[in-house]
């Protein structure tokens, strides 16, 4: 609970650094309310909305309300998602807004001691730092490997977590060893003429967790005829940081991104995790206010691209790629659409394979529920959002869904182990589909 002394520290910062004029911009015409999953889920909830929740925002900024827990509420309730700025007519940055707002209440309010634990263990020990990140993983992937995981499953100790949790320890990737995992590649060669040369960002759960999707993504580039530079000393992309109230430090990873990427002389740096994609391109507005920085961060920018835009670029999806013959559809990742823009090349990749039929899902743009750790910490609407999905997912009869984002990814993958069709449907990320599909088994 906040204290008063909190919420006048709070007002005072809403009214310092909330963008007045975009608040402003906002003309309550409700175009946003059909997009918004939460709205629609709330029981339509005007509080739950990107129009209610800005009008929340202005309310406290006017000092018509105290920025109480109803208010704290209202905002963590959001996914952040997005899909309301494509449809905004006035072009508001409902995400920035957002962003700014979680970021003044955390860093105004005390949290109680687990709490304050929690985020400073996440936050400050283990994300910026890839060591650790490594080493936390690898004790995971011990788990899966040495039969404690069965063990832990044959005792039933499972069921004392929530069902939702339960079932995603079930659906988590197989986590790579530490050796492999400290063992990354810093530069790769072109198979044939180079065509493109890039950076690849390797991101943090991406090249641990995922690391088999990673490799699937430089492969690709090698035979799209790019050479790749994969730097370092990169580090976490700060995206939970910025979703989650803790923007100084999302700044600073930035910083150490750009560094790690500006001196290279690379034509694009790619991404293959939406997520992460749509925070890196935003760093030129994340660090707008620090003059050392800003330029620095436009640059930048300039060069991120998403590993299907450039993979269509490079007429990848001319080539011969074939797959058995199955019923294929695609999950959005929000960010990769809303923020990257990039929509229309996954599909058009997809719709290349040879011997499959690509099946287009009814509300595809829609978010699933994951939206970083929002299906852990707002498990319930997080749930109902994905049994809505997945309504979707069995309409297609797809054997597989194809995603763009580790988030969605294991989302989807719940979704199919919670409606019991893991005997008959599987998800997969679209590079690791893409690989299969030119031949590469791994």
């Amino acid at each position: 609970m906040t204290t008063v002394k909190e919420q006048q520290m709070i007002q005072e910062q809403f009214q310092k650094r909330m963008d007045q004029d975009e608040l402003l911009n906002c003309m309550r015409c409700g175009f946003c309310l059909p997009t918004c999953p939460t709205y629609i889920d709330s029981g339509y909830q005007e509080t739950h909305s990107p129009r209610g929740r800005i009008a929340v925002m202005k309310a406290v900024v006017d000092g018509l309300i105290e920025p109480d827990e109803d208010v704290e509420r209202s905002l963590n309730m959001c996914l952040g998602c997005r899909a309301c700025e494509p449809v905004c007519p006035s072009g508001v940055k409902y995400g920035h807004l957002l962003e700014e707002a979680r970021d003044i209440i955390n860093q105004n309010k005390k949290h109680s001691l687990p709490v304050r634990t929690v985020r400073k263990v996440v936050f400050e020990e283990l994300f910026p730092h890839p060591n650790r990140m490594r080493t936390l993983t690898s004790l995971l992937g011990m788990y899966q490997r040495t039969g404690l995981q069965k063990m832990v499953h044959f005792s039933g100790v499972m069921k004392l977590f929530p069902s939702s949790l339960t079932t995603m320890e079930k659906v988590l990737p197989r986590v790579p060893t530490l050796k492999d995992m400290k063992n990354r590649p810093k530069y790769l060669s072109s198979e044939g003429t180079v065509k493109k040369k890039v950076a690849f960002f390797s991101g943090c759960l991406m090249d641990t967790m995922f690391m088999q999707t990673n490799d699937a993504t430089m492969k690709l580039l090698q035979k799209a005829g790019c050479e790749i530079v994969i730097p370092s000393s990169q580090t976490c992309c700060g995206a939970l940081h910025g979703h989650s109230g803790e923007k100084d430090a999302a700044k600073d990873l930035a910083k150490r991104n750009i560094e790690a990427f500006e001196k290279l002389e690379v034509d694009f740096i790619i991404t293959n995790a939406g997520g992460c994609g749509a925070f890196l391109i935003e760093y030129d507005h994340l660090l707008k206010n620090d003059p050392s920085w800003s330029e620095r961060a436009k640059k930048f920018v300039s060069k991120i691209k998403d590993i299907s835009a450039i993979l269509v670029d490079l007429e990848f999806h001319k080539r011969n790629l074939n797959l058995p013959k199955q019923i294929i559809t695609y999950q959005d990742s929000c960010h990769l659409r809303n923020v990257m823009k990039t929509a229309s090349e996954p599909r058009i990749l997809l719709q290349s394979i040879q011997g499959i039929e690509y099946c287009e899902m009814k509300e595809a743009d829609r978010c699933c529920g994951s939206a970083g750790i929002y299906n852990i910490v707002e498990s319930e609407m997080s749930m109902k959002i994905l049994d809505y999905k997945m309504t979707h997912v069995k309409s297609t009869e797809a054997k597989t869904i194809v995603t763009a984002n580790p988030g969605c990814l294991l989302q989807m993958k719940l979704g199919i182990e919670r409606e019991g069709l893991s005997d008959k449907m599987r998800a997969v990320h679209i590079v690791d589909l893409l690989l299969e599909a030119v031949g590469d088994r791994g």
